[in-house]
């Protein structure tokens, strides 16, 4: 990680949804954003809530059996899950060009996964559960846009940048 990242905290569900509707309001077509982070974290809570923001009603669930999920909002969104994949070869082989659309916005949870193809610059969101409903949530750019980028994300994200969740009891 470098100087340009920063960490925000969610404390619930509902708060995640909303760190995804705000970064939503800051994506354009083309823009890819990486989750990382456990099982469970909340990678598919935060793109409910960007999907949300960006027009669908479509329910959205995580993309792990078929993979890829489209939804149809006032920019067309692609959520891939990586997580069955062995490696970015699998995801050319599902067909990368569809998949990574320049005119799409595309949120592809465990990017670490497939990371090599992820070409042209994007935004990873790590997140990291700390108690049972706290998150931290560190936002990492990768080249393209996203690193002259960083300052209107932390500004947009500022509701969020409060006191850290409460710890995961020990044992």
């Amino acid at each position: 990680m470098g100087g340009l990242d920063f960490t925000i905290i969610s404390n619930s569900e509902a708060d995640t949804r909303a760190i995804g509707a705000t970064l939503a309001e800051l994506l354009t077509p083309g823009s890819i954003v990486g989750l990382t982070g456990d099982l469970g974290a909340g990678k598919t809570r935060l793109v409910q809530g960007a999907v949300a923001a960006l027009g669908s009603d479509d329910p959205v669930v995580s993309p792990t059996f078929m993979l890829v999920r489209e939804y149809d909002a006032e920019v067309l969104v692609h959520h891939v899950d990586a997580y069955r994949l062995s490696g970015p070869a699998e995801l050319e082989d599902i067909g990368l060009d569809n998949v990574l659309d320049p005119a799409a916005i595309v949120f592809v949870e465990w990017a670490g996964t497939v990371e090599a193809v992820l070409s042209g610059g994007w935004l990873e969101v790590r997140i990291d559960t700390v108690s049972d409903t706290g998150r931290v949530l560190t936002i990492v750019p990768h080249d393209g846009p996203w690193p002259a980028r960083m300052g209107e994300l932390k500004a947009a994200l500022a509701a969020f940048l409060g006191d850290q969740p409460a710890p995961k009891p020990a044992g």
